[in-house]
């Protein structure tokens, strides 16, 4: 004999496989937003440049709309000079913050090994500030900012200068040699990175240091050229 048994269609199947729930985005803030896009921009600029990057990308990397990084920069050039001048304080900030020893040598290794400390953990920024900017910054141009910090060092050399005997007038034009023969430097070694970042800044120093050290009161041209 067979029983026929009966299905309950008001009982739910439990084989039936659920369907995956939905994770929850996280709507950024308006300041978390301009720190994503900043630090997008630093990065798209640095290996494009500012006429190879476009708004849409930087928009696109952000999972955003074009609108939005108007909204909060105004467009590119906007963008880019916000973070022209991010850089540029950093840059500052930490070669001025170093200069905190008595002895002159130290003086000379630590701004040379604040350069190279920056080149190091910002490459990016460097990157940026070293390329000619197609538009005006609040706070200028890298020029500008090594003129800036040959300002903090041209007091350091007028006091050295005064007690060897040498016209301190002459001391804003050797802080300019000095800081520029640095950046320069800090130039060629952000892509060659070679010998290591303390070796470079002993490198520096020494010329910088012993060339001052033999540096006559009155220099004299050899050449036959006068004027």
């Amino acid at each position: 004999m067979m029983v026929d048994v009966a299905t309950d269609s008001s009982t739910p199947s439990t084989d039936r496989p659920e369907k995956p729930r939905r994770a929850r985005r996280t709507r950024m803030t308006g300041a978390e937003r301009r720190q994503q896009l900043l630090e997008i921009g630093r990065t798209v600029f640095a290996a494009k440049g500012f006429e190879g990057t476009s708004v849409e990308e930087i928009a696109a990397k952000a999972g955003v709309s074009k609108p939005v990084v108007y909204e909060h920069f105004g467009g590119k050039e906007g963008l880019y000079a916000v973070v022209v001048d991010r850089e540029m304080r950093q840059l500052l900030d930490m070669v001025t913050g170093s200069l905190t020893a008595g002895h002159p040598r130290e003086l000379c290794e630590q701004a040379a090994f604040a350069l190279l400390d920056y080149i190091e953990e910002y490459t990016d920024g460097f990157r940026i500030l070293v390329r000619d900017s197609p538009i005006p910054q609040s706070t200028g141009s890298f020029a500008s900012l090594i003129s800036d910090i040959a300002t903090q060092v041209e007091d350091i050399l007028g006091r050295e200068f005064k007690a060897r005997g040498f016209d301190p007038k002459l001391a804003p034009m050797y802080a300019q040699a000095l800081v520029g023969m640095v950046a320069l430097t800090g130039q060629w070694w952000l892509d060659a990175r070679k010998p290591k970042k303390a070796e470079v800044a002993a490198h520096l120093v020494n010329l910088a240091w012993h060339g001052l050290d033999g540096l006559e009161p009155k220099p004299r041209l050899i050449g036959h050229r006068k004027a």
